[in-house]
């Protein structure tokens, strides 16, 4: 299998393991992340609070969409494997639980379009991403013509879109395409502490908070506000309010169930 699923302490992890290949995502690789995805979305909170995504080795996060297979596409298979890749990104983005990309080496055309499904980016000194598509003739087909400018805004979009031309690790933090940069070594140990952190949050809070960002990211002012508002009060269907609130009145720990 060329992804790969480990969960412990309610964190999942999910590792692109094609280091032959720099991790480069074929129709197979996305068929299998996909059926990953659907795996993770089925587990509870007492399973997984959190997910963490990165690529097997030191060298690639993922980079690219598989060349190989691309050069063998007619026009009709290109629409079928650019909407495959749609459909597991929305998925990948659509989860109840938060999600953090470690980008570990290249995060490339496709990589870095996995990478803009996830909430969040942390990345490795040593990373490069970009969207380089129009170096091949193409254009991203994942959805990162969209992502990337709501990420870090028209013009920087553009300028990576239509250069080709990948940033460093240190350019996008710079630009907010990364949260955090840290050395190689420290970077799969700082994304386990945020992890880690996440996961002693409310995880119904969190599916709610992450419904919120994603309904009201491109909608009129009043109407985020009324729909922020409408999943704001119906937390307090939720047990996991109590306990929250009354952890902080008792001056404890709160213990989440997620119910």
């Amino acid at each position: 299998m060329a992804v790969q699923l480990q969960v412990e302490n309610r964190i999942a992890l999910i590792t692109i393991n094609r280091p032959e290949s720099m991790n480069a995502l074929s129709s197979v690789v996305l068929s299998e992340l996909e059926a990953v995805l659907f795996e993770v979305k089925k587990m509870d909170y007492d399973k997984a609070r959190c997910l963490v995504i990165t690529g097997a080795g030191d060298k690639a996060f993922v980079a690219g969409a598989d060349i190989k297979e691309i050069n063998s596409l007619d026009q009709s298979k290109a629409l079928k494997f650019a909407e495959q890749g749609h459909k597991v990104f929305r998925l990948l983005e659509q989860l109840p639980i938060p999600t953090i990309a470690a980008v570990n080496g290249f995060a490339l055309g496709g990589g870095l379009e996995l990478a803009l499904s996830c909430d969040f980016i942390y990345a490795a000194e040593k990373a490069k991403l970009g969207l380089p598509e129009v170096s091949l003739g193409l254009i991203p087909g994942f959805g990162g013509t969209i992502r990337l400018q709501r990420v870090v805004g028209k013009a920087r979009a553009r300028e990576m879109i239509l250069s080709g031309t990948p940033v460093t690790a240190a350019e996008a933090l710079a630009c907010g395409l990364v949260n955090k940069v840290f050395a190689g070594d420290q970077l799969m140990k700082e994304v386990m502490a945020t992890a880690t952190v996440i996961v002693s949050r409310g995880p119904v809070a969190l599916a709610a908070a992450k419904q919120s960002l994603e309904e009201t990211e491109v909608k009129e002012l009043n109407i985020a506000m009324d729909l922020e508002a409408q999943n704001f009060s119906n937390l307090f269907r939720s047990q996991d309010v109590v306990e929250g609130t009354t952890a902080f009145i008792e001056k404890r720990k709160p213990v989440f169930k997620g119910n």
